[in-house]
């Protein structure tokens, strides 16, 4: 091992070890929320079963042990050193495949600003054309490079300064755009960008306007008109950005949305399924079964038995 990829070693440890400490105190499996909006950390103590999960718009970092996640028909691996950087809303299932309470699955889920990206992108003079590269779809697995370990390493110490974090962190999520477009697959994530910001922000559009109108009857025809596409062509670009049809994508977001209401919110059942569209709350408990691996009421009961008493 070379004395460069020695040190990208041991950062990558140093940090693993900071997100360690910083969620010890906690029952070992969960999602942390931190004081820097958009930064959260992930660990879990075991490997899990598959689950269905909402990945956002953001990078999410594997600092030990390793998970799997599925978007469509393909399935993304990250392990220590690696992360899968997700351009949209997309509904997944996945899980954590390498993990133990002694060496535990740890990461960083980094919200990503593309309008920061988009000024990065113009500052470096990067002027790649949607053509010119192969379509990338709505996710990817890059390597971490030392200077993103780094920049991950510098937030989390920020954490014990809050009064610093409004004045520095905008600085650090700069140069993690920055690293992001001139690393080794700055081109896929070019084309992340360019999703994001450029000749698939209709597609975009149409997966806010879902995600907007969750409860309203859809109907893929108008979304092609208002996409200024053939039925055709929408039905292709919007499944090459998220892996699935709009009724598919529509319908997962349903689900997750249900969920949230019922765990978060204490929603009943039927008022989760009402909130989110549907008429018929058989439909609703069939379609959430398949794709939660069981009953709402037994899911959000589960859930709430694996929490930790405050």
């Amino acid at each position: 091992m070379s004395l460069l990829e020695q040190r990208a070693s041991r950062n990558l440890q140093e940090l693993a070890q900071s997100l360690r400490q910083y969620t010890d105190a906690t029952d070992g499996s969960d999602t942390f929320p931190t004081a820097i909006q958009g930064l959260s950390i992930l660990r879990s103590d075991q490997a899990n079963r598959p689950a269905s999960c909402l990945f956002k718009p953001a990078l999410y970092m594997t600092l030990q042990g390793a998970k799997w996640a599925t978007f469509g028909d393909k399935r993304y691996k990250f392990g220590a050193g690696q992360s899968l950087m997700v351009a949209v809303d997309i509904p997944s299932r996945g899980t954590v495949v390498v993990a133990s309470s002694k060496t535990p699955y740890l990461g960083l889920q980094i919200e990503l600003d593309f309008f920061i990206m988009q000024e990065m992108a113009e500052e470096t003079g990067i002027t790649l054309t949607a053509a010119s590269k192969p379509k990338a779809r709505g996710a990817f697995v890059l390597e971490l490079n030392r200077q993103l370990v780094d920049c991950a390493q510098r937030a989390i110490h920020l954490l014990g300064t809050p009064e610093a974090i409004p004045r520095l962190y905008p600085g650090i999520m700069r140069e993690i755009c920055y690293w992001l477009l001139t690393g080794p697959e700055g081109h896929q994530v070019s084309q992340i960008m360019i999703m994001a910001n450029g000749q698939d922000r209709r597609i975009i559009q149409v997966i806010h306007t879902l995600r907007n109108k969750l409860s309203e009857t859809i109907h893929v025809a108008n979304l092609a008109v208002a996409a200024n596409m053939s039925q055709a062509t929408f039905h292709r670009q919007f499944k090459s950005v998220t892996g699935m049809t709009p009724i598919q994508y529509q319908k997962q977001l349903r689900l997750h949305e249900a969920r949230r209401l019922m765990i978060f919110r204490n929603a009943t059942v039927e008022s989760a399924a009402h909130d989110v569209g549907y008429v018929s709350v058989s439909q609703f408990s069939r379609e959430y079964t398949r794709v939660f691996g069981t009953s709402p009421r037994r899911d959000v009961s589960i859930w709430r038995r694996s929490r930790p008493i405050q």
